[in-house]
């Protein structure tokens, strides 16, 4: 929404947007840009009535502006709707849809497109730090969004994507997700059916060989163009952490990536994105180049900083598949330095208990794990917890003296690195670690 906001922004509208908790970077960002933020839900900023009210899929029934708008017959649409009849419907839409990665591979397809000179436009769900914003209306026809599968308004219960008009779709993966609106994984499967049924004939979808779920919506019908990664497009490991590795193309060396990214999972993200900008016409050879200069999202395995031996990261991890490759590709790069892993079961899947059973057990890697249990969570995270020799707390105080007592015990000799997993703000806590550890230097 925030991103739509800064779109309608730079096409001359007079925006404002509210919200109960707003917190950088997105606040920051939207306050850069001179759209004003109203904290909570007093109907009296309708007042006088906007000429148009978009509505997150955030805002409910019994909200006060929702109850205001409908009682008052005040005109309103959803984000995805205003922006396919405002911005997409003559656009080259490149989507990126999957459980994972869709920031990172969005974020990547646009930096390719931008080094490439086509001056895209974008809407991603994080800071493309290439750019240093989440969003931009560029001045050619070719638009990259990340294209979530979650339900699009309160009155609109069809995932967001099927909005977006693509022509060039990534679909990364496929996963149980979103339980509170996901009554199963074939559910799921059907929004993305309905996804293939908008693509057109000239377009195309890219989407990993491998990938059980996505086999079966391809199989439900598919009349674009396919590519796979896996089969057309594989790759060779040189580094063990993702950090070099060569391309091939039907059987054919294009180049080999050198970047700053880590991971087998932004290995395959990136074979998608140089799929991707291969079909609006940049060489693959051209695509290696740009991912060299790739910066990846804020929140994406980001380096908050470093106070003497102990590194503190912030990752938006969520469901733990995602944890265990970052994981994993942390492992790769650092060795056997101590990883001290520490998440918030922040996500409506996760506080289901959906996870319960994975949950704890994809963070195995790290040396010392410690979990925030949230107020109100609807199973015992602490009896998981004990299970797999994690710590449980139900403070974020605590949680930072004991990582840092931790940090300070495993990292007399090398370098200690600390993981923070959260899909929201998670008190600062990257800041307190940070502020905590140069406090008792």
């Amino acid at each position: 929404m925030g991103g739509i906001a800064a779109i309608a922004k730079a096409l001359g509208h007079q925006v404002t947007g509210s919200d109960q908790h707003v917190y950088p970077p997105m606040s920051t960002q939207l306050e850069s840009l001179g759209i004003e933020l109203i904290q909570g839900y007093d109907p009296s900023q309708l007042k006088p009535a906007p000429d148009i009210v978009i509505i997150g899929n955030a805002m409910s029934r019994g909200n006060p502006c929702v109850e205001y708008l409908l009682n008052n017959h005040l005109p309103y649409t959803s984000g995805p709707e205003w922006l396919k009849q405002n911005v997409l419907q003559h656009s080259w839409v490149l989507a990126v849809a999957g459980t994972h990665g869709k920031t990172t591979t969005s974020s990547m397809v646009a930096w390719i497109l931008e080094y490439a000179g086509l001056d895209p436009s974008f809407l991603i769900g994080g800071v493309v730090q290439n750019f240093g914003t989440s969003a931009r209306l560029g001045k050619t026809p070719f638009f990259v969004i990340e294209a979530d599968e979650y339900d699009t308004a309160f009155f609109d219960k069809r995932s967001k994507f099927v909005h977006y008009l693509p022509k060039t779709l990534i679909a990364n993966n496929l996963e149980f997700d979103h339980a509170d609106i996901f009554a199963d994984l074939h559910a799921i499967e059907t929004q993305f059916h309905h996804l293939m049924r908008i693509l057109p004939s000239s377009g195309k979808v890219i989407y990993p060989e491998n990938d059980d779920a996505l086999q079966r919506v391809i199989a439900r019908g598919c009349w674009s163009e396919k590519e796979s990664i896996g089969q057309d497009w594989t790759y060779k490991l040189l580094q063990a952490d993702g950090s070099q590795f060569e391309v091939w193309l039907s059987g054919e060396h294009k180049g080999t990536v050198n970047w700053q990214a880590i991971g087998l999972h932004n290995v395959h993200n990136a074979l998608a994105a140089l799929a991707a900008a291969r079909h609006v016409g940049i060489p693959v050879e051209q695509g290696i180049d740009a991912l060299a200069q790739f910066i990846s999202p804020k929140r994406r395995m980001e380096h908050k900083g470093v106070v003497g031996n102990v590194h503190v990261y912030d990752d938006f991890a969520h469901h733990p598949t995602a944890i265990k490759t970052t994981l994993a590709g942390l492992r790769a790069k650092v060795g056997n330095e101590p990883i001290i892993a520490i998440l918030e079961p922040r996500s409506n899947t996760m506080k289901m208990g959906v996870h319960q059973a994975t949950l704890v057990q994809s963070l195995n890697v790290a040396d010392a794990v410690y979990l925030y249990e949230p107020p109100g969570l609807s199973w015992s995270l602490a009896e998981s917890a004990k299970a797999h020799g994690a710590v449980c707390l139900g403070s974020v105080a605590d949680i930072v003296q004991q990582a840092i007592d931790c940090a300070k015990k495993l990292g007399s000799s090398q370098d200690v690195h600390i993981l923070v997993m959260s899909n929201g703000g998670f008190e600062g806590i990257h800041d307190k670690l940070l502020g905590a550890l140069n406090a008792k230097q």
